[in-house]
């Protein structure tokens, strides 16, 4: 598995795309592959930050459902932007997202064969 981060807008998705040789049909922005959806490819999960979001609000846990993910498919990509940087949000469930959201990429970094931050579409490799 391969982590990208970075800001919004960045150009991570492209970076993605481009450096890895994704089809676009197998992007899935801000959601999981339904099972069986997917035969031996790569596919890219675009927006985890956003998948974590959805779990929480729904009473889910993102972290197993995540990582329940990678294993089976363990030739992924997964991009997530960088939300834990600036002002600490006064809304407890915008705080409690951000924290979560911080331990699931801390855990997929770990486990991930390479990190790359993209800024301004330039990668930069940090594991």
């Amino acid at each position: 598995m391969r982590l990208i981060v970075g800001g919004c807008y960045q150009g991570k998705l492209e970076y993605a795309i481009n450096t890895y040789g994704i089809h676009k049909e197998n992007v899935y922005t801000a959601a999981l592959p339904k099972k069986n959806e997917v035969h031996n490819t790569t596919i890219v999960i675009n927006k985890l930050n956003e998948i974590v979001k959805m779990c929480l609000k729904q009473g889910d846990n993102p972290e197993e459902m995540i990582m329940e993910f990678v294993e089976k498919y363990p030739d992924s990509i997964i991009i997530s932007d960088e939300i834990g940087n600036g002002i600490v949000p006064m809304d407890k469930f915008e705080r409690e997202y951000r924290e979560c959201t911080g331990r699931l990429l801390i855990t997929l970094a770990k486990e991930a064969e390479s990190v790359e931050r993209v800024i301004c579409g330039i990668s930069q490799r940090i594991k």
